[in-house]
C-alpha cells in the first residue's frame, strides 16, 4: 500500500510516497506522477534530502519512466 509523506518547505513538491518500486510525487500544482522501478534507496535519499526539488531534478526526473496519475 502506498503511504504518502507530506513534504514541508518545498515550493514544488507537496508529498511523496513509495511502494514496491513505484515512487509517487504529488506537486503543489495538483499534478501527480508515478515513477517506475525506483530503488528504495532513492526514495530514502529523497526523504532525507534538504532540498526535495533539487534532489528530484537531479535524481528522479528523466531517470525513471513517469506516468501521470489521474
Amino acid at each position: 500500500m502506498l503511504r504518502m509523506v507530506e513534504v514541508y518547505f518545498s515550493s514544488n513538491i507537496q508529498a511523496i510516497g513509495f511502494d514496491h518500486g513505484v515512487l509517487r510525487v504529488v506537486f503543489h500544482s495538483g499534478s501527480t506522477y508515478d515513477y517506475d522501478d525506483v530503488p528504495e534507496e532513492v526514495f530514502q535519499q529523497f526523504l532525507a534530502a534538504s532540498s526535495k526539488g533539487k534532489y528530484f531534478a537531479a535524481n528522479v526526473r528523466g531517470h525513471y519512466n513517469a506516468r501521470k496519475v489521474s
